[in-house]
């Protein structure tokens, strides 16, 4: 009991940790220094959609492993299909 317990502690605290809210700013150092030197200038820059577009840029590559996964397995599928139906 005591060494099943030893062994879930730190599955148990990996866990506290992914679950956790942590506060997280949605930009990178370059777009924050950006932003705070534009609140400063009078110039009128609109930074309304600055945020929507470091999250677009953001989704890119997600999107792109998320083809290159799909695509994978199903080829892998199709080879797995091919080689039952030889069988």
């Amino acid at each position: 009991m005591k060494k099943s317990l030893i062994a879930l502690l730190p599955l148990l605290f990996a866990l506290l940790l992914v679950l956790s809210p942590r506060p997280s700013l949605a930009q990178c150092t370059l777009c924050k220094t950006n932003v705070e030197a534009s609140r400063t200038e009078q110039d009128g820059y609109d930074i309304s959609g600055l945020n929507k577009g470091i999250l677009y840029m953001m989704a890119a590559p997600y999107i792109m492993g998320g083809l290159v996964g799909f695509f994978w397995y199903r080829n892998v599928r199709r080879k797995r299909q091919q080689t039952a139906d030889a069988r």
